[in-house]
C-alpha cells in the first residue's frame, strides 16, 4: 500500500497576499474555490512537486504563520536562491551544516564544499511568517 502526501494546509490571514507570494515563487494555481462567504480554498503546487499546499478561509483554526520549518527541496540551491532573489523574494543567506558528520546545529556560510545532499539550506517565509527551508538534495 502506497501512502502519498497530497496536500498540506497552511494557516494564513490574507488569502490574496498569500496567493501572490506563492505565485511569485513559481507555484501553479490548481484551485481557487470560493463558493460562499467565510469559505475559500486555494491550492498551489511547486514546480516539479507531487505535493501541494492549500490555504484559504475556513480551512483551519491554526494561527496564521504557525506552520514552521516546511521544506522545499531543490537540485541546485545556488540557482534557486538566485532565481528567488531576482523575483523579489527575501531569502536568507545560503548556509551549510558544519561539521556535517557530527552536526549539532551549527551552520557555516555558503554551500557545503562537497555539495552533499541535505547539507546546504536557505530560509524564507511567506507574508504570515510560515517558514520554509530550501534544501539542496541532488542525488534522488
Amino acid at each position: 500500500m502506497d501512502y502519498r502526501i497530497e496536500v498540506v494546509t497552511l494557516p494564513v490571514s490574507d488569502v490574496d497576499a498569500s496567493l501572490a507570494f506563492y505565485r511569485s515563487l513559481g507555484f501553479s494555481v490548481d484551485v481557487d474555490y470560493h463558493p460562499r462567504d467565510g469559505f475559500r480554498v486555494v491550492q498551489v503546487t511547486p514546480p516539479g512537486s507531487a505535493c501541494s499546499i492549500q490555504f484559504g478561509e475556513g480551512l483551519t483554526d491554526a494561527a496564521p504563520g504557525s506552520a514552521r520549518t516546511n521544506y522545499l527541496v531543490v537540485d541546485d540551491l545556488e540557482a534557486a536562491h538566485r532565481e528567488l532573489v531576482a523575483n523579489g523574494i527575501k531569502v536568507g543567506d545560503v548556509q551549510h551544516k558544519e561539521p556535517i558528520d557530527t552536526w549539532a546545529g551549527e551552520l557555516a556560510p555558503g554551500l557545503d564544499p562537497e555539495r552533499r545532499p541535505y547539507a546546504s539550506m536557505a530560509e524564507l517565509s511567506d507574508p504570515d511568517g510560515n517558514t520554509w527551508t530550501l534544501q539542496e538534495i541532488s542525488n534522488r
